[in-house]
């Protein structure tokens, strides 16, 4: 198999690698760079859970190759947060809110949600619950995960 050299920025910083043809972006997120809270569900990109934002849009990592990305900006979980540690908004939201309990699906949650609230709309809870419609989550029954996308949002608006 063919490898290529890709230039991408990841999490604002520039990274240069050898990738096979055939990576896919969640493998080279997880086992290059070892950013592991993008997390590998199901392999047909029907849970959400390997959810990143490249160039500032919500994709999912498990259905893109690596060679793809680039020239991209991409964003993963661990880039979320502030400089100095500080929860994203969304991400305190979840926390406050309860709404994670493995923690398993939560890293693509939150970034589908912040997703959600900078490109769509999600003023009422249908909207969420749609919105959020290609992430699965086994454990919370998804109430306090849409309580935490409002308060995400708010707190995001304000």
């Amino acid at each position: 198999m063919s490898s290529h050299r890709i230039t991408l920025k990841v999490n604002g910083k520039t990274v240069t690698r050898e990738v096979a043809a055939d990576r896919l972006l969640v493998q080279f997120l997880r086992e290059e760079l070892a950013l592991t809270g993008t997390h590998i569900g199901c392999d047909t990109s029907q849970c959400g859970a390997c959810t990143v934002h490249l160039n500032g849009r919500a994709v999912k990592s498990c259905s893109l190759l690596a060679v793809q990305a680039q020239g991209a900006e991409l964003t993963t979980i661990e880039g979320l947060a502030g400089a100095n540690g500080e929860l994203h908004p969304m991400q305190a939201a979840f926390k406050e809110c309860h709404g994670l309990q493995c923690g398993f699906c939560t890293p693509g949650m939150v970034m589908s949600a912040v997703d959600l609230v900078q490109h769509h709309r999600c003023g009422s809870e249908a909207e969420i619950r749609e919105g959020l419609d290609g992430n699965l989550c086994r454990c919370t029954g998804y109430q306090n995960i849409v309580r935490a996308v409002q308060a995400g949002a708010n707190a995001m608006k304000a």
